[in-house]
């Protein structure tokens, strides 16, 4: 057991998201590329849609990415085609994402283990499927030309003043996600993540919250493939695949599955390290003077399955797991 935390140690923890806040904030004044930030936020969001349910309700779902990138078609289709407002059309991408979650949800949440995972998965294949044929997705091209629009007034063409909306947007999502952990709600689930019979016992409908906080992290993941959208101006195939599912699990678990900030420091190692490979493989060349590191622009994928075995030989609770556990005592110890 942990020792108490100090007062220095509690005043950390409580600053530290306002620290992060702020750093977020002045990064696209300090060399940040405002269009690879959004990126990173818009996945972290996800991470974090994907750790309320996995971290705290259990749900290990792989079909996440149906959610992500079918809002983001959706919300791209409402802009691009139909010319609605920006708020609506991602508002209508939450909507279709909490609408496949209700679908999933129904038919998933009374099972449990592989065969909830193996039911999530083959429901995401058939949205894949159907956004891979349906007329104005583009097919193998994608949907091209979402306009970013304005909100309220805001014209939201210019990088940096989508990046702050998008910061805002994502920084209300994680305080709440936060708070939802630590709800009588966040609780209930984390008692049917530890015992579900001893929960259904004291007279908990158990597959009704498993229910409710799955179309919460749908509601989320929907939130996240919307902006997303909307800040590249296109949206593809890529973000509907199975593949992003699995891509999202390793952010959650390489940051730390069931913490706060692991999400989203996992959504930011993989997300630069894919966009970034070439000036890390370099790098590694400059340091070790090994020429064999040139090769790793290539196989990207290969380096972020390193990462992911180190994390799990030496930070079994993940990079936040074990920095929280080693230095940041929980209020319950």
């Amino acid at each position: 057991m942990n020792a108490p935390a100090t007062s220095a140690q509690r005043a950390l923890r409580a600053s530290l998201p306002w620290l992060l806040l702020a750093a977020a904030a002045a990064a696209p004044w300090m060399g940040l590329y405002p269009v690879l930030g959004m990126r990173v936020m818009c996945f972290a969001l996800l991470a974090c849609a994907f750790n309320l349910l996995a971290g705290y309700g259990g749900l290990i779902s792989f079909g996440h990415a149906a959610l992500f990138g079918g809002a983001g078609y959706i919300a791209g289709q409402a802009l691009a085609a139909w010319h609605l407002p920006t708020p609506l059309g991602i508002l209508l991408g939450v909507a279709f994402a909490l609408g496949v979650g209700l679908v999933m949800g129904l038919l998933s949440v009374r099972r449990q283990g592989i065969y909830f995972s193996m039911i999530t998965l083959a429901l995401a294949q058939i949205v894949y499927f159907y956004f891979l044929q349906a007329p104005f997705t583009g097919g193998e091209d994608g949907l091209q030309g979402i306009p970013r629009g304005s909100l309220f007034g805001l014209a939201l063409g210019p990088d940096r003043v989508m990046y702050e909306v998008v910061l805002v947007v994502f920084a209300l999502s994680w305080w709440f996600l936060r708070r939802i952990h630590r709800s009588p709600f966040g609780q209930i689930l984390l008692a049917a993540k530890e015992n579900e019979p001893r929960l259904v016992s004291l007279g908990y409908n158990a597959a009704r919250y498993k229910l409710g906080v799955f179309l919460l992290s749908a509601a989320f993941a929907g939130l996240a493939g919307a902006l997303k959208a909307v800040v590249m101006g296109f949206e593809t195939l890529d973000d509907v695949h199975w593949g992003t599912s699995g891509l999202i699990i390793l952010m959650t678990l390489v940051g730390g599955l069931g913490t706060d900030f692991g999400p989203v420091i996992g959504a930011l190692l993989i997300t630069v390290l894919e966009d970034k490979i070439g000036l890390v493989s370099r790098f590694l060349v400059h340091l070790t003077g090994v020429q064999w590191f040139s090769h790793l622009s290539d196989s990207v994928d290969m380096v972020i399955g390193a990462i992911f075995v180190l994390c799990v030989l030496a930070f079994r609770r993940g990079i936040v797991g074990e920095i929280g556990a080693r230095l940041l005592p929980s209020r319950s110890d």
